[in-house]
């Protein structure tokens, strides 16, 4: 029998590799921007700037904005890493060609192979910035109707480090600046938002606005383990006084709240008494929720830190991304009895950014149980998951 021209073949009839579509066409597109220590910033073409959040259960829809797909910060129980994996192609190479080097590091992509978007910790060092945002943002607005919520910031921080250099987030803010009649909600942990309050301070003449500024503990060491690359927690209460100075509605998300790390109650009456001593506007508390994405990084954080909590941990969350619905009414009722002590209004678990009928009620006539009516089981999926993007 003749030999098969194997080489022929191959020259006639390549096998190509598979064509990309959708996110992993546009990382694959995107080109380098900048880089900084560990961390590569590269440009991405988007056809939108808002994405549409549905939720069946409670009947209503709300759109989220995130300026950066990526996020400087690394907080350690992250939910968001997993928006990573999007950007990868549909195939996953065989184990021998997988790069040597989890992430570029500021390398070229010739010298390390293919980024590899399914390594968590991809989501913090190759950060994307959406090229013509602005522009973007307001042919969508276009088509939205005002009474719809829009979240900036539910994935990625849209004041991460990177925004103080190209300042896209500055040139969303420009455009709901020149609108009326619209309701945001900004979910934040840094400082740099300071420098934007002479457009909030626009924005909330003409529009709904509220501003969320998380702060998960009050500890300046734990924060530097926990959230290695986000401004001292001293300055984000700073921060928030600042932003009430300049009639800014502004509160406090003390989130996620840690497992035998920072869910006790002098903690977490501790973190409200702060929040009332500069002047916020409300105080929330939501149990922390593992998805498989964050599930390595945070177990890794706590084995480096807090050793003796592992086993519970793994009792916890070794099947479960969310924790049980004992645990998440005591910490509510925590949380609500620090906001009655401080004559702070508190966020029930299931509110939009600028909608709560939590902050209608009075604390005098609510039960211990009032908050927790629209299904504490899932109190974690609150601000957090529904909004992602």
């Amino acid at each position: 029998m003749p030999k098969k021209n194997t080489d022929s073949e191959s020259a006639l009839f390549p096998v190509l590799p598979p064509s990309l579509t959708g996110l992993a066409r546009q990382a694959s597109e995107a080109e380098r921007a900048d880089a900084g220590h560990l961390v590569e910033f590269r440009t991405m073409q988007v056809r939108s700037m808002l994405n549409r959040s549905i939720s069946k259960r409670l009947k209503w829809l709300a759109y989220s904005i995130n300026p950066y797909r990526g996020c400087e910060f690394g907080c350690r129980y992250c939910y968001a890493r997993y928006t990573h994996e999007f950007l990868a192609p549909a195939t996953v190479m065989p184990p021998e060609r997988e790069p040597a080097t989890r992430v570029n590091n500021g390398l070229t992509d010739s010298e390390v192979g293919p980024t590899n978007f399914r390594d968590p910790e991809a989501f913090e060092r190759i950060i994307f910035l959406k090229q013509n945002a602005a522009w973007r943002l307001e042919q969508d607005l276009k088509r939205v109707d005002p009474a719809k919520e829009i979240a900036l910031g539910t994935a990625t921080d849209p004041y991460q480090p990177i925004e103080r250099r190209v300042g896209i987030t500055r040139s969303l803010l420009e455009v709901f600046a020149r609108k009326r009649g619209y309701r945001l909600g900004i979910v934040t942990k840094s400082t740099l938002i300071e420098r934007d309050i002479d457009l909030l301070s626009k924005i909330g003449q003409r529009n709904t606005l509220v501003v969320h500024v998380t702060t998960t503990t009050s500890d300046a060491d734990l924060v530097r383990k926990l959230e290695p690359r986000a401004p001292r927690p001293d300055l984000r209460f700073q921060t928030v006084g600042r932003l009430r100075d300049a009639g800014i509605t502004t509160g406090v998300l003390c989130c996620p709240l840690l497992p035998g790390i920072t869910d006790s109650e002098r903690m977490i009456d501790g973190m409200a008494k702060k929040a009332a001593e500069v002047g916020a506007n409300f105080f929330a508390g939501n149990p922390l929720f593992l998805k498989p994405c964050s599930r390595p990084t945070y177990l890794s954080f706590v084995r480096e830190h807090f050793p003796s909590l592992v086993k519970d941990y793994e009792k916890r969350y070794g099947s479960a991304d969310f924790v049980t619905t004992a645990y998440s009414r005591q910490l509510a009722r925590i949380v609500q009895r620090a906001c009655i002590r401080y004559g702070l209004r508190q966020r029930s678990h299931d509110a939009l950014l600028t909608r709560d009928g939590a902050l209608e009620l009075s604390f005098s006539t609510q039960s211990p149980d009032a908050a927790l009516r629209i299904g504490p089981v899932r109190a974690a999926e609150g601000l957090q998951q529904r909004l992602f993007a």
